[in-house]
């Protein structure tokens, strides 16, 4: 086997694991070789045992690592500030607002500290310690069994508290989004609970900064609404974009300052 030949085998299993389901034809464009040269590539990969064909595609037999909330803090750090900056901008007078849990999420928290005549609500311990030294705001924690990787609560208390109010605006967070599937995450019940939160909220937004866009590095899916909003960075490419501005979602690319601007073309 030649070196190219190897490190093009080696590329396959990488993407495969950080991005979830590849397609051949996927495959063969980003790697610039034929269809057939692909399925002998996944042909050996599959008998080393190294990735497992699927119809259509190709998925790694290893899990893709989820990364905890500590290791997520300091990740697009600048990127997930601005998002907050303009989704506390969206947050009027007397709403009553429900949070996430993620960093996200947490930075929003940050931003609405100074805010009065507002209920914020949150699953999430980055948002709580945030609103801690907030008096003049009425914190709600929706607990229950915490979910140490991503400092959340879940589970029936979670969902309990949950069934017993509405929320003006949802933000919620994602380990990735796509057009097609809706927010991913690594379990079902962080899945599940989502789709409850954008159930009991009159607006869904959901936070991501752009490396999150188009990615499936995980099995469990929650569905959006028809209607919801995209919220991310501004370098984010407009190819990224495009398939949830087509799906019907609302797309907001901000910039540094916090204010809605222009996608990059081609991205940054």
């Amino acid at each position: 086997m030649s070196r190219g030949t190897k490190a093009r085998r080696d590329a396959i299993v990488q993407l495969a694991t950080t991005s979830g389901l590849a397609s051949v034809e996927e495959l063969s464009a980003t790697f610039g070789v034929t269809a057939s040269t692909i399925r002998r590539d996944l042909a050996r990969l599959e008998s080393d045992g190294r990735l497992a064909r699927t119809y259509g595609g190709v998925v790694s037999l290893v899990a893709h690592p989820e990364a905890s909330l500590r290791q997520r803090l300091g990740e697009a750090f600048e990127a997930k500030r601005a998002i907050a900056r303009w989704a506390a901008a969206q947050v009027g007078p007397g709403e009553t607002v429900l949070l996430d849990s993620g960093s996200t999420t947490g930075a929003l928290a940050h931003e609405l500290r100074e805010r009065r005549d507002l209920t914020v609500a949150t699953t999430g311990l980055t948002a709580l310690e945030e609103l801690v030294g907030a008096p003049h705001l009425r914190v709600e924690c929706l607990g229950g069994t915490l979910r140490h990787l991503s400092q959340g609560f879940f589970g029936p208390q979670t969902e309990s508290a949950l069934s017993r109010m509405t929320f003006d605006r949802v933000f919620l967070g994602a380990d990735a989004v796509t057009a097609e599937e809706g927010i991913c995450e690594a379990t079902l019940e962080q899945t599940h609970l989502k789709e409850l939160m954008a159930q009991r909220s009159d607006r869904v937004y959901v936070l991501v900064h752009a490396a999150k866009l188009g990615r499936r590095p995980f099995h469990a899916w929650a569905k959006l609404p028809d209607h919801w909003t995209l919220v991310t960075d501004h370098t984010a490419p407009e190819e990224a974009l495009a398939p949830f501005a087509a799906a019907g979602a609302e797309v907001v690319a901000v910039g540094p300052d916090g204010t809605a601007r222009p996608p990059e073309p081609g991205g940054r």
